[in-house]
């Protein structure tokens, strides 16, 4: 039996829910009768402003509500429209100091690329630091991330991070890193400004810019800055005019059940054929994500601090 239409299937879904239009309206045209059990819309309070010689919304709103308190005949002397807009501006919440709060703090981590450099980001080998001689970014945590920051380290080469106070599977809360000098990293409060400041490390400004992203095994948090990095560069938001390469780490198959999820997806038509494998670089191991970074990025071969593999050696000597 051929399978519905997705299209077909949310149509009956919703006839099957009662929510069709023609289950709404009844066959002579009028408005039909609501039920005990479907209630109308509660009507919501409006904020009128006059056109001429008024006072602001606001300044009306507080006359209004220290009228009422004084009594029932005051309320009624300043009329239905002060009094309505007296019970919205009680219902309006303060102003929220986080959007200053987060503006503030992807400040500080773009001041931070500024001063280290931009670099391979880790969503982890010190080969790649000293390949692409570059700052090694990540999210400064346990893991893999901290496996890119101690390759780094031994490489020699800068390393910077942005960090979260408590990671997926730790128990307790700490700002600070271990063993990172404490200008090198930043504590991050809000994920979107974590967000920026490793998009930020990633963007070339120049050609003679090496950056990479590189999707290492991971949690929740680590698809979901995966998926983003992705639609970043499917809108061209990253690698407009330069290209960043994006390289998925598949060690041991771990992103196997991902990609054919994907695949999936191109089959349903809900994502054009290629348009994944487009944005993105697989590879099964270190050796593999080298070999791509050096050709990418034209590496001399002297250059290449790392085994070359038999066939790039027949084709750099052929």
């Amino acid at each position: 039996m051929a399978a519905a239409a997705p299209s077909s299937v949310v149509a009956g879904l919703v006839s099957g829910l009662g929510l069709a239009r023609s289950s709404l309206t009844p066959s002579d045209g009028r408005s039909p009768s609501l039920s005990p059990l479907h209630p109308p819309w509660p009507a919501a309070p409006r904020l009128v402003c006059r056109s001429s010689g008024a006072r602001p919304p606001r300044e009306r709103a507080v006359a209004a509500a220290a009228a009422a308190a004084n009594s029932p005949r005051q309320q009624q002397q300043l009329g239905e429209h002060e009094h309505e807009e007296a019970v919205a501006a009680a219902a309006m919440e303060p102003e929220r100091s986080s959007p200053h709060e987060v503006r503030e703090e992807i400040a500080r981590c773009f001041d931070l690329v500024r001063r280290l450099g931009r670099g391979a980001v880790y969503l982890g080998s010190s080969r790649i630091a000293r390949l692409l001689d570059c700052t090694t970014w990540s999210g400064a945590g346990p893991g893999f991330m901290d496996a890119a920051t101690q390759g780094a380290l031994e490489a020699g080469k800068p390393v910077g991070g942005f960090k979260i106070g408590k990671e997926a599977g730790e128990w307790t809360t700490s700002n600070f890193h271990p063993y990172l000098p404490s200008e090198s990293y930043l504590t991050c409060r809000f994920f979107s400004a974590r967000k920026h400041g490793l998009v930020d490390a990633a963007v070339r400004n120049c050609p003679t810019d090496r950056t990479a992203i590189i999707a290492l095994p991971g949690g929740i948090g680590t698809l979901d800055e995966l998926f983003e990095m992705m639609a970043l560069i499917q809108l061209e938001r990253i690698g407009s005019t330069l290209p960043v390469p994006f390289l998925l780490l598949n060690y041991d198959s771990y992103y196997s059940k991902l990609l054919d999820f994907l695949n999936d997806c191109e089959e349903w038509g809900t994502v054009a054929p290629g348009e994944v494998a487009s944005l993105w670089k697989v590879c099964n191991g270190n050796h593999e994500a080298l070999e791509y970074l050096a050709q990418f990025y034209n590496v001399p071969l002297a250059e290449r601090n790392y085994c070359i593999s038999p066939q790039l050696k027949q084709q750099a000597t052929s």
